[in-house]
């Protein structure tokens, strides 16, 4: 079966690779493999008397202390770790955060911080000593703090995940490597992440340098000066993330030929395609040498320039916006679920907002549907002791009984705010557009199958039971849930309509239909909010700036691009001419 026919495609052209030019004054400061890396720090070492090489947690420290003491003879080398305190006592100082036993569910950290993982009688006394001192790991710049050269090695998060599965990383102050994946990612989400992006906002100024070391064997070395520079050039520009694709248990088959992904894995289920939390940005310098980066960096360093003055005053530096797709075409369907109100995760889970959501569906087969909200009359006792039964693996739960489903087509729109019974049934193709916190779903049933571990997933029935509403049922869901399509303005070869989110949830979406160049705004860096699109119909199309401010950007079929706020007017048109395209844009409600 091909798809590409009946979304107007002659041959798929989805980059999964998109790379951003560096600006050209620091295009050439760039290193690339640990040979010509050694030899730009030895140009640097003979007058100095400290480097610190700074880790990001998933960062293989010991390989590159290795290979760094070996390329600089230093006259001593630090391992930053013998300094932590004692495994234990790390662990009884971050148990209050990882919520006992609850295999996925913890309380965000805000309060520790790098200094904290370390035993004060086990400091190495680095005053006087002769020739060079080489300290390598995390948290090496908090024991050198003065150290002549800094160095960051960093790593994108979804790197250091797929290490974890591989049992090659540990979290911070642990040797756990070989721990279920799933618990060192829960420790890394509430504990490590926080403590380390902490401390890398507050050093990114003075590193002088950046060592990308995602690939093992193909490492490169930028200046800390490139890096800033290619962060402000991006905060003022459209840009693509660099999309990760995973296989899951209900995963379908569109994505392989409609991304051009490979054989290997037997499904491909999901895909983060503008989530800089998870997602890297490739940065381009002179050779076409790419460097991969944690997008995060962009928000963490230009935050009003990115997300806008209003959306920096109610999230800070946090990306609110998530697109993401769903691939369940020759698949099967996703957990029937429920996402938290907002209050419950502030108390629960220490997080400010919630995952409210929505479901636009690029393609489906005929017979598709979606479930979302509860039948009429449901009677919530009736539904959760079935549950509780399936859960014991006394029947199958019956979901059609108690959950409103409605047919999925391409096109339609289904609102989700936190709290409504939702699902995604089987051949349909989602992109899913929603608040950021992701991990945050409480699965109530799971088709009664194994993830890919073999193992059941867990489910979260006593917090489900407390978080759903069960007035949005099916006449609420006709009514205020599905295709709340409104017509707003239009023009020459082109038209625009609201397509929600709803009232309760800070996301609007806005759909473009255009043959011809159709003007857009993101209010400036000083009123307005980070626009997230994606091109869900067309060939392809050309971002342009009217004042030149930036070189015309084009993206794809399916691509989701992020528009800083910074950014102001810009146009988009075919890149086919004549050739009819449509735009989905996401952003945050800023004023009433």
């Amino acid at each position: 079966m091909s798809y590409l026919p009946r979304l107007g495609l002659t041959a798929p052209n989805y980059d999964t690779r998109p790379a951003t030019d560096v600006p050209e004054p620091v295009a050439d400061q760039c290193h690339s493999g640990w040979n010509a890396i050694a030899a730009e720090l030895q140009s640097r070492a003979a007058s100095a008397r400290q480097i610190a090489v700074e880790c990001y947690p998933g960062v293989d420290d010991d390989a590159v202390r290795e290979i760094l003491a070996k390329a600089l003879t230093p006259a001593r080398t630090v391992d930053s770790k013998t300094a932590f305190k004692p495994e234990a006592d790390i662990d009884v100082m971050v148990e209050p955060f990882l919520g006992g036993d609850d295999p996925v569910f913890g309380f965000l950290n805000q309060t520790l911080s790098l200094s904290d993982f370390f035993d004060p009688t086990r400091l190495p006394d680095l005053s006087g000593a002769p020739g060079l001192t080489l300290i390598v790991g995390p948290g090496a710049s908090v024991l050198a703090p003065d150290a002549d050269i800094l160095v960051y090695a960093d790593m994108p998060r979804w790197e250091g995940q797929l290490r974890q599965r591989r049992g090659e990383a540990d979290n911070l102050g642990t040797r756990n490597r070989g721990l279920k994946a799933s618990l060192q990612y829960k420790r890394s989400f509430f504990i490590d992440w926080r403590v380390a992006d902490r401390h890398k906002v507050a050093t990114m100024a003075r590193w002088d340098y950046l060592l990308d070391s995602t690939t093992p064997a193909a490492p490169k070395l930028i200046t800390g000066t490139a890096h800033l520079a290619a962060l402000k050039a991006l905060s003022r520009r459209p840009f693509r993330l660099m999309p990760f694709f995973d296989p899951g248990p209900w995963g379908g088959q569109w994505m392989r030929e409609v991304c051009q992904l490979p054989d290997g894995p037997p499904n491909y289920a999901w895909s983060f395609d503008g989530v800089p939390e998870e997602n890297s940005l490739l940065l381009r310098f002179h050779g076409g040498v790419t460097v991969e980066i944690p997008a995060y960096n962009l928000v963490f360093r230009h935050p009003r320039a990115l997300l806008g003055e209003p959306v920096y005053g109610l999230f800070g530096p946090e990306f609110p916006i998530r697109f993401d797709f769903l691939d369940t075409m020759q698949g099967g369907n996703l957990s029937f679920q429920v996402h938290p109100l907002t209050e419950f995760a502030r108390e629960h889970f220490g997080l400010p907002y919630t995952q409210d959501e929505s479901y636009y569906i690029l393609d489906a087969e005929p017979g598709a549907i979606v479930y979302l909200g509860c039948r009429d009359g449901t009677d919530p006792e009736a539904m959760f002791a079935d549950l509780e039964a399936a859960q014991r693996g006394e029947k199958v739960f019956d979901a059609e009984r108690f959950s409103a489903t409605f047919p999925a087509r391409k096109h339609d729109h289904f609102l989700i705010p936190a709290g409504t019974l939702h699902c995604s049934g089987e051949n349909s193709m989602v992109l899913e557009i929603s608040a950021t916190p992701y991990i945050f779903t409480f699965k109530l049933w799971d088709w009664n199958r194994m993830g890919l571990d073999g193992k059941p997933r867990p489910v979260n029935l006593a917090r489900g039971k407390q978080v759903v509403q069960w007035h949005r049922n099916e006449s609420y869901a006709r009514e205020h849930l599905v295709n709340k399509i409104t017509p707003l303005e239009s023009g020459d070869g082109w038209r625009e309509e609201k397509t929600g989110l709803h009232p309760a949830e800070f996301i609007e979406t806005r759909r473009h239909w255009f043959t011809a160049p159709v003007t857009h705004h993101t209010g400036g860096e000083a009123e307005g909010s980070v626009q997230v699109l994606n091109l869900v119909q067309g060939t392809e199309a050309v971002v342009e700036s009217p004042a030149g401010a930036f070189d015309p950007f084009t993206v794809h079929y399916a691509e989701t691009f992020v528009i800083p706020a910074a950014v102001g007017p810009y146009t988009i048109r075919p890149a086919v001419p004549g050739e009819e395209c449509a735009t989905v844009k996401a952003f945050v409600r800023c004023k009433a």
